[in-house]
């Protein structure tokens, strides 16, 4: 069962919590499709009059914010090891690679790291636990945090419903291209993210090697003393 099917088979109290839920735990660092979810009920509220937008988008916001600030509590406490921790269980969300791209970000652009990693895939996963290892200052986090989760989850949620709205009569052929579309975004954005952590691994890489031969440089030979007569 698709993720379409699924939320019209339950109540929309239930789809505000499926919502909220899935979109705090991925935020809070479990890899989970929090954003076709939420495209997926903002296509459904257009559709149907039970399902209220504005409902959905601040519990999809609340989600986000929370899950966020859990993550960002946990990243703190646990520091490195968290993440090591991490690379074993999602070895493919959390390679050393894309862990170091991500940090790179953090280092370059701060709490704005914060903002724009809500909308690509892999740095809306590492944003919260990362801030928290990395111990940026919580009130910048707070702040980014809060903006991030209220553009994204809020505007996604009404830009699609309002295009829904639009398109009421083709409805059901949008539902599945928005689902694809969205589907494209997020596998575009983390390809996207793990070419640069894999270049950025193979420069830091080029680095090393040419640091340890640089630092194994054999010493010249001292000339024999001519002995006295």
């Amino acid at each position: 069962m698709d993720v379409d099917a699924f939320l019209q088979t339950i109540p929309p109290f239930a789809v505000y919590v499926v919502v909220g839920v899935i979109i705090g735990l991925e935020s809070l660092g479990i890899p989970l499709p929090g954003e076709i979810v939420l495209v997926s009920a903002a296509l459904l509220s257009s559709q149907h009059g039970d399902l209220n937008p504005v409902i959905l988008g601040i519990c999809a916001t609340a989600g986000a914010i929370i899950g966020d600030s859990i993550g960002y509590a946990i990243g703190r406490k646990g520091g490195r090891p968290l993440l090591a921790w991490l690379e074993r269980k999602f070895p493919k969300h959390f390679s050393a690679a894309n862990v170091g791209s991500a940090e790179r970000s953090f280092q370059k652009w701060g709490m704005w790291a914060v903002f724009f990693g809500r909308f690509v895939a892999l740095l809306r996963i590492f944003a919260g636990p990362l801030a928290g290892v990395l111990r940026m200052p919580y009130w910048k986090f707070l702040i980014a945090n809060v903006l991030g989760g209220i553009v994204w989850a809020g505007g996604t949620t009404a830009v699609i419903y309002y295009i829904g709205v639009v398109a009421e009569d083709w409805l059901k052929r949008f539902s599945y291209f928005g689902l694809a579309i969205a589907v494209l975004i997020g596998v575009g954005s983390m390809l996207f993210v793990k070419r640069r952590a894999k270049k950025a691994a193979a420069e830091a890489e080029a680095a090393d090697t040419v640091g340890a031969a640089g630092g194994s440089v054999a010493e010249p030979q001292r000339q024999p003393v001519p002995a006295a007569d």
